[in-house]
């Protein structure tokens, strides 16, 4: 094995027992059971410094060799959300009348969705995760990314956790395609939309679907 380059350092881990930790997971659990996709939003505006502490949460997810391959564009820009808007609203036009198929449209039918899309201009937030294909190193050469997709979708589970936890709503939004996102933001060639998330506070009287979460016997399998 070779050695290693990088800094090793002590992990700061505290042990706890049984009930100890039965009690923390619980606790985080029920907190993050509460989190719910929201498409009512309100323009109450949100501090950057929130905004910042959040995506320096979901930067703190694992990452492929640690190339951390992904991009958080906040913008709150008023004319670059309208055209996010537009842009968006065109391709769910395309998708909601001939892109889907009938089943997928039969399976969003409960929620009441349609191609109209006003939170992405009333949110005082849109996230746009990037995903960097790969890197560039300092000579202009490519540089490889590993599991860009897993470490992608990682961070932005830390990113929808962390949202929450500052008492904010979200919604995983992804118009597809979604290319329009780097020719609007003026991303580089590396990288590609990935998720696009309002984010603010909840309107007043907001409603959500009250779906129920499967059973852990339904999700889980103990050998």
């Amino acid at each position: 094995m070779p050695e290693p380059t990088f800094p090793f350092v002590p992990y700061n881990y505290r042990s706890a027992d049984v009930q100890a930790a039965l009690n923390g997971v619980m606790a985080f659990r029920q907190n993050l059971a509460a989190r719910r996709s929201v498409r009512e939003f309100s323009p109450e505006p949100v501090p950057r410094t929130v905004i910042e502490a959040i995506i320096e949460t979901a930067a703190t997810a694992p990452s492929g060799a640690h190339k951390q391959p992904w991009t958080f564009c906040a913008v709150s820009d008023a004319a670059l959300k309208t055209e996010i808007r537009i842009a968006a609203e065109k391709e769910e036009h395309e998708s909601y009348n001939g892109r889907m198929s009938e089943e997928w449209l039969r399976d969003l039918a409960p929620i009441g969705t349609d191609a109209h899309k006003p939170f992405l201009e009333v949110a005082p937030w849109l996230i746009v995760v990037f995903r960097q294909v790969h890197g560039y190193r300092e000579d202009g050469s490519k540089a490889k990314h590993y599991y860009v997709n897993e470490s992608v979708g990682i961070a932005c589970g830390f990113l929808l956790a962390a949202i929450h936890a500052a008492g904010l709503a979200a919604l995983t939004h992804t118009p597809s395609p979604m290319n329009f996102l780097g020719e609007i933001l003026g991303r580089p060639d590396n990288e590609r939309p990935f998720l696009l998330v309002p984010v603010g506070y909840p309107a007043e009287g907001a409603r959500v679907p009250g779906f129920a979460r499967k059973r852990l016997d339904e999700v889980a399998v103990f050998y």
